[in-house]
Protein backbone atom coordinates (compact mmCIF):
# COMPACT_ATOMS: atom_id res chain seq x y z
CA UNK A 1 0.00 0.00 0.00
CA UNK A 2 1.64 2.73 -1.16
CA UNK A 3 1.26 5.98 1.49
CA UNK A 4 0.22 9.51 -0.49
CA UNK A 5 1.40 12.78 1.69
CA UNK A 6 -2.16 13.37 2.41
CA UNK A 7 -2.58 9.94 4.27
CA UNK A 8 0.49 10.60 6.26
CA UNK A 9 -0.89 13.67 7.07
CA UNK A 10 -4.42 12.18 8.13
CA UNK A 11 -2.35 9.73 10.25
CA UNK A 12 -0.13 12.26 11.56
CA UNK A 13 -3.59 14.37 12.92
CA UNK A 14 -5.27 11.32 14.20
CA UNK A 15 -1.99 10.45 16.39
CA UNK A 16 -1.77 14.01 17.50
CA UNK A 17 -5.37 13.53 18.62
CA UNK A 18 -5.29 10.76 20.05
CA UNK A 19 -2.21 12.35 22.30
CA UNK A 20 -4.03 15.36 22.56
CA UNK A 21 -7.36 13.19 24.18
CA UNK A 22 -5.24 11.14 26.59
CA UNK A 23 -3.71 14.07 28.15
CA UNK A 24 -6.75 15.51 27.98
CA UNK A 25 -8.74 12.62 29.80
CA UNK A 26 -5.44 12.63 32.40
CA UNK A 27 -5.47 16.12 33.19
CA UNK A 28 -9.38 16.09 33.47
CA UNK A 29 -8.73 12.70 35.86
CA UNK A 30 -6.36 14.82 37.91
CA UNK A 31 -8.94 17.94 38.22
CA UNK A 32 -11.66 15.47 38.86
CA UNK A 33 -9.82 14.16 41.97
CA UNK A 34 -8.45 17.42 43.14
CA UNK A 35 -12.45 18.54 43.57
CA UNK A 36 -13.27 15.16 45.16
CA UNK A 37 -10.10 15.86 47.29
CA UNK A 38 -11.89 19.60 48.15
CA UNK A 39 -14.92 18.47 48.74
CA UNK A 40 -13.48 15.77 51.47
CA UNK A 41 -12.75 18.48 53.70
CA UNK A 42 -15.03 21.26 52.85
CA UNK A 43 -17.80 21.80 55.59
CA UNK A 44 -21.51 22.01 54.11
CA UNK A 45 -24.68 22.98 55.55
CA UNK A 46 -27.17 20.53 56.63
CA UNK A 47 -30.67 20.76 56.28
CA UNK A 48 -32.95 21.26 59.48
CA UNK A 49 -34.21 18.10 61.16
CA UNK A 50 -37.84 19.81 61.14
CA UNK A 51 -39.55 22.21 58.88
CA UNK A 52 -38.58 25.58 59.41
CA UNK A 53 -42.55 26.10 60.97
CA UNK A 54 -42.21 23.18 63.46
CA UNK A 55 -41.32 25.61 66.23
CA UNK A 56 -43.67 27.79 65.80
CA UNK A 57 -45.37 29.47 68.40
CA UNK A 58 -42.21 30.03 69.78
CA UNK A 59 -39.82 30.73 67.15
CA UNK A 60 -41.23 31.52 63.50
CA UNK A 61 -40.90 30.48 60.33
CA UNK A 62 -39.23 33.49 58.68
CA UNK A 63 -37.07 33.66 61.54
CA UNK A 64 -35.75 30.03 61.38
CA UNK A 65 -35.06 30.50 57.65
CA UNK A 66 -33.94 33.22 57.79
CA UNK A 67 -31.33 32.22 60.29
CA UNK A 68 -30.48 29.13 58.99
CA UNK A 69 -30.18 29.65 55.05
CA UNK A 70 -28.62 33.18 55.40
CA UNK A 71 -26.76 33.32 58.76
CA UNK A 72 -25.64 29.69 59.08
CA UNK A 73 -24.55 29.38 55.85
CA UNK A 74 -22.41 32.53 56.29
CA UNK A 75 -20.36 31.05 58.72
CA UNK A 76 -19.80 27.55 56.66
CA UNK A 77 -18.76 29.55 53.45
CA UNK A 78 -16.21 31.88 56.11
CA UNK A 79 -14.73 29.10 57.43
CA UNK A 80 -14.34 26.77 54.12
CA UNK A 81 -12.78 30.33 52.64
CA UNK A 82 -10.31 30.18 55.76
CA UNK A 83 -9.27 26.81 55.20
CA UNK A 84 -8.13 27.14 51.82
CA UNK A 85 -5.13 29.14 52.87
CA UNK A 86 -4.69 26.34 55.48
CA UNK A 87 -4.24 22.72 54.26
CA UNK A 88 -2.79 21.15 57.04
CA UNK A 89 -6.28 22.02 58.63
CA UNK A 90 -8.06 20.63 56.03
CA UNK A 91 -9.51 17.10 57.28
CA UNK A 92 -9.45 17.77 60.81
CA UNK A 93 -12.29 17.92 62.80
CA UNK A 94 -14.09 20.92 63.68
CA UNK A 95 -14.10 20.33 67.85
CA UNK A 96 -10.05 19.64 66.92
CA UNK A 97 -9.79 23.24 65.44
CA UNK A 98 -11.69 24.96 68.47
CA UNK A 99 -9.67 23.54 70.93
CA UNK A 100 -6.90 25.22 69.59
CA UNK A 101 -8.73 28.58 68.10
CA UNK A 102 -6.36 31.19 70.11
CA UNK A 103 -3.26 30.31 67.71
CA UNK A 104 -5.22 30.27 64.04
CA UNK A 105 -6.58 33.38 62.43
CA UNK A 106 -10.04 35.24 63.60
CA UNK A 107 -11.68 33.83 60.88
CA UNK A 108 -11.69 30.00 62.96
CA UNK A 109 -12.92 31.39 65.56
CA UNK A 110 -15.61 33.69 64.11
CA UNK A 111 -16.66 30.66 61.35
CA UNK A 112 -15.90 27.91 63.37
CA UNK A 113 -17.32 28.76 66.07
CA UNK A 114 -20.82 29.97 64.58
CA UNK A 115 -20.72 26.92 61.90
CA UNK A 116 -20.42 24.17 65.15
CA UNK A 117 -22.46 26.29 67.44
CA UNK A 118 -25.38 26.53 64.79
CA UNK A 119 -25.53 23.00 63.84
CA UNK A 120 -25.16 22.30 67.97
CA UNK A 121 -28.34 24.45 68.05
CA UNK A 122 -30.97 23.17 65.59
CA UNK A 123 -30.44 19.64 66.86
CA UNK A 124 -31.09 21.09 70.11
CA UNK A 125 -34.51 21.81 69.63
CA UNK A 126 -37.97 19.96 68.33
CA UNK A 127 -41.47 21.09 68.10
CA UNK A 128 -42.98 21.94 71.08
CA UNK A 129 -45.29 18.54 71.36
CA UNK A 130 -41.88 16.53 70.76
CA UNK A 131 -40.15 18.25 73.58
CA UNK A 132 -40.68 15.95 76.46
CA UNK A 133 -38.37 16.26 79.68
CA UNK A 134 -35.04 15.40 80.77
CA UNK A 135 -34.19 12.01 81.68
CA UNK A 136 -32.09 8.94 83.56
CA UNK A 137 -29.35 10.03 85.04
CA UNK A 138 -29.42 13.62 83.55
CA UNK A 139 -32.60 14.29 85.10
CA UNK A 140 -30.85 13.18 88.69
CA UNK A 141 -27.80 15.70 87.82
CA UNK A 142 -29.71 18.50 87.47
CA UNK A 143 -31.60 18.00 90.53
CA UNK A 144 -28.99 17.23 92.61
CA UNK A 145 -26.70 19.90 90.78
CA UNK A 146 -29.74 22.95 90.77
CA UNK A 147 -32.05 22.07 92.95
CA UNK A 148 -34.78 21.40 90.65
CA UNK A 149 -35.18 21.65 86.72
CA UNK A 150 -37.03 24.88 87.47
CA UNK A 151 -33.61 26.50 88.92
CA UNK A 152 -31.84 25.11 86.26
CA UNK A 153 -34.06 26.88 83.44
CA UNK A 154 -33.73 30.50 86.01
CA UNK A 155 -29.94 30.03 86.00
CA UNK A 156 -29.37 29.61 82.84
CA UNK A 157 -31.88 32.25 81.45
CA UNK A 158 -30.02 34.66 83.66
CA UNK A 159 -26.90 34.11 82.16
CA UNK A 160 -28.38 34.25 78.68
CA UNK A 161 -30.02 37.67 79.70
CA UNK A 162 -26.85 38.80 81.15
CA UNK A 163 -24.85 38.06 78.36
CA UNK A 164 -24.09 41.89 77.21
CA UNK A 165 -24.47 41.80 73.45
CA UNK A 166 -24.51 38.99 71.26
CA UNK A 167 -23.76 35.50 72.57
CA UNK A 168 -25.09 32.07 73.17
CA UNK A 169 -25.94 30.73 77.38
CA UNK A 170 -24.99 27.24 77.51
CA UNK A 171 -25.51 24.24 79.89
CA UNK A 172 -22.11 22.17 80.34
CA UNK A 173 -20.42 19.15 81.74
CA UNK A 174 -17.50 20.95 83.39
CA UNK A 175 -14.39 19.26 83.93
CA UNK A 176 -14.94 18.01 86.69
CA UNK A 177 -17.63 15.93 85.26
CA UNK A 178 -20.68 18.07 86.54
CA UNK A 179 -23.16 20.54 85.27
CA UNK A 180 -22.59 24.14 84.90
CA UNK A 181 -23.87 27.05 83.68
CA UNK A 182 -21.85 29.35 81.53
CA UNK A 183 -22.19 31.95 78.61
CA UNK A 184 -19.75 33.35 75.99
CA UNK A 185 -19.61 36.52 73.74
CA UNK A 186 -20.39 35.87 69.94
CA UNK A 187 -19.81 32.73 68.48
CA UNK A 188 -17.42 31.62 71.06
CA UNK A 189 -18.27 28.05 73.06
CA UNK A 190 -16.90 26.24 75.62
CA UNK A 191 -14.92 23.89 73.54
CA UNK A 192 -12.30 26.79 72.49
CA UNK A 193 -9.32 27.23 74.52
CA UNK A 194 -10.00 30.88 75.03
CA UNK A 195 -13.33 30.34 76.90
CA UNK A 196 -13.40 31.64 79.74
CA UNK A 197 -15.60 28.30 81.43
CA UNK A 198 -14.11 25.33 79.23
CA UNK A 199 -16.22 22.11 78.91
CA UNK A 200 -19.08 19.63 77.29
CA UNK A 201 -21.94 21.62 75.89
CA UNK A 202 -24.92 19.87 76.53
CA UNK A 203 -27.62 22.79 75.26
CA UNK A 204 -27.17 26.03 74.22
CA UNK A 205 -29.17 28.90 73.58
CA UNK A 206 -28.86 31.59 70.69
CA UNK A 207 -28.88 34.81 72.35
CA UNK A 208 -27.95 36.65 68.93
CA UNK A 209 -30.72 39.30 68.43
CA UNK A 210 -31.09 37.89 64.88
CA UNK A 211 -32.20 34.09 66.55
CA UNK A 212 -35.76 36.18 68.26
CA UNK A 213 -35.85 39.56 66.85
CA UNK A 214 -39.34 39.16 64.38
CA UNK A 215 -41.40 37.73 67.48
CA UNK A 216 -40.01 38.97 70.47
CA UNK A 217 -38.50 42.15 69.53
CA UNK A 218 -35.81 43.64 72.00
CA UNK A 219 -37.55 41.38 74.91
CA UNK A 220 -34.70 38.61 75.01
CA UNK A 221 -35.78 37.33 78.67
CA UNK A 222 -39.37 36.60 76.57
CA UNK A 223 -37.51 34.73 74.05
CA UNK A 224 -35.37 33.08 76.80
CA UNK A 225 -38.31 31.81 78.98
CA UNK A 226 -40.09 30.10 76.13
CA UNK A 227 -37.57 28.63 74.10
CA UNK A 228 -37.98 25.50 76.82
CA UNK A 229 -40.82 24.40 74.91
CA UNK A 230 -38.79 23.52 72.19
CA UNK A 231 -35.77 22.06 74.08
CA UNK A 232 -35.11 18.42 72.52
CA UNK A 233 -34.69 16.74 76.14
CA UNK A 234 -33.91 13.52 74.61
CA UNK A 235 -30.76 14.76 72.77
CA UNK A 236 -29.81 16.20 75.83
CA UNK A 237 -29.98 13.86 77.63
CA UNK A 238 -28.36 11.48 75.09
CA UNK A 239 -24.94 14.11 75.21
CA UNK A 240 -25.05 14.32 78.89
CA UNK A 241 -24.50 10.11 79.05
CA UNK A 242 -21.83 10.39 76.33
CA UNK A 243 -20.17 13.60 78.01
CA UNK A 244 -19.66 11.71 81.32
CA UNK A 245 -18.87 8.77 79.75
CA UNK A 246 -16.02 10.74 78.12
CA UNK A 247 -14.67 12.47 81.01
Amino acid sequence: MILTDATRLAGSAFAGLALFTAAACAESTVATEHEEDAAMWRFELAPLPYAYDALEPVIDAETMELHHSRHHQTYVNGLNSALEAREDLQGTPLEEILARVSDLPTAFRNHGGGHWNHAFFWESMTAPADSGAPSGAFAEAINATFGSIDEMKSQFNSAGAGQFGSGWAWLIVNGDGELEITATPNQDNPLMDVAGTRGTPILGNDVWEHAYYVTYRNRRADYLEAWWQVVNWDVASARYDAAVAGN
